[in-house]
Formats: C-alpha cells, structure tokens, sequence
C-alpha cells in the first residue's frame, strides 16, 4: 500500500507541476508574444491614455456620435455584469423598453425603419458592434449634428466595416468606438 501511496503522490506532484503552473506559463508566454495586443485586452490607447476596448461597446450620450447597441448589463456596458435581460419576447417589460428606444430614436432619426440591433440588447449587454444598417440609419442625423456631407460621414462608415469572420460566419458589422474615433480624427482635421 505504501508502494500505491507514493507512486500517487508523484503523479499528483507531476500533475499539479504540469497543469497548475508549467501549462499556464506556457499559454501565457505565446499569448504575450504571439497574441500580446489581444492577449491584454484589445485596450485602444490615445495620448497614452486608455479609453476602452475594441471588444466592449461603449455608451456614447451626445448626438454627435453614433449609437452603440444598448446595453443589459449592469449599469450599461459593466463587464463586470456582463449579461443580457433575459426577458421573453413576449414580456411587457421588454416591450415596453423598446417601445421607449424605439421613440427615443425616431425624435432624432427619420430615416425609416429602425435597425433592430438598436432597440436590442445582445446576449452579453457588451457588443462592441452595431450592423451597417444601423450606422447607415444614424448617418445623416450624425452628418447634420457636425456639419458634413452625409457622403463624408458614409464614406466613414464603409472604411469601418469588419467583414464576416472566415468570410462566412455571422454578419458584417462596424465597431462603434472605432468608427467614432474615426468621425472624431475626421472632424479635428477639418478647419
């Protein structure tokens, strides 16, 4: 018994040395030298400061910017509570949510049919994404609000499209805190 104890313990020992620490170590080395931008976050850093994440969506409150996706978690974009409302479809509840979204963004959009993605939370309440349809909807009040060529602002919007992942999964989309850093670099360069 002595002999089964001891030869436990070593394989124990081995696994513990294993996958407790020399694994780990070696994932964390290639995702730092490999993978080191995503590997830390995919943080967006401007005159040394960090404003955020290509993966986590923002809320953005002044008229000047597009709109991210709205946003279920916690007090809205907590990656901390990441989450969605996980409300049925037919609750009154989200209903009602919509319905206000929905009027919110018809006082300052008349561009026709509202883009789902924007009355709707996702799943995690963190998408970074909206559809082109959605930037599309918000280009002219955007336009209007600073003072450009709504071609300007479109243009914008197509160098910001993120095509379908393996050029089959999912949907094209466009990164709302990219595309309004773009709209801001646009608008600071112009006299």
């Amino acid at each position: 018994m002595l002999h089964e104890l001891r030869a436990s313990l070593v394989i124990l020992a081995f696994f513990t040395l294993m996958t407790g620490f020399l694994y780990p170590l070696a994932i964390l080395g290639v995702g730092q030298t490999i993978f080191h931008h995503k590997a830390n976050g995919s943080l967006i850093e401007e005159n040394g400061k960090i404003i955020g994440s290509e993966l986590i969506g923002q809320k953005f409150s002044t008229d000047k910017y597009f709109l991210s996706r709205p946003s279920a978690a916690g007090d809205g974009y907590d990656a901390s509570n990441s989450s969605g409302s996980n409300l049925a479809p037919s609750a009154s509840d989200l209903i009602k949510t919509i319905t206000e979204r929905a009027s919110e963004l018809h006082h300052t959009n008349t561009a026709g049919k509202i883009p789902v993605d924007l009355v709707t939370a996702s799943g995690s309440g963190l998408d970074p994404d909206i559809s082109v349809a959605s930037a599309q909807y918000q280009a002219s009040h955007v336009a209007d609000i600073r003072g450009l060529p709504i071609q300007q602002v479109q243009s914008l919007i197509s160098q910001n499209i993120t095509s379908r992942d393996w050029g089959f999964l999912g949907e094209q989309r466009v990164n709302v805190v990219a595309l309004n850093r773009a709209l801001d670099k646009l608008t600071s360069s112009v006299p």
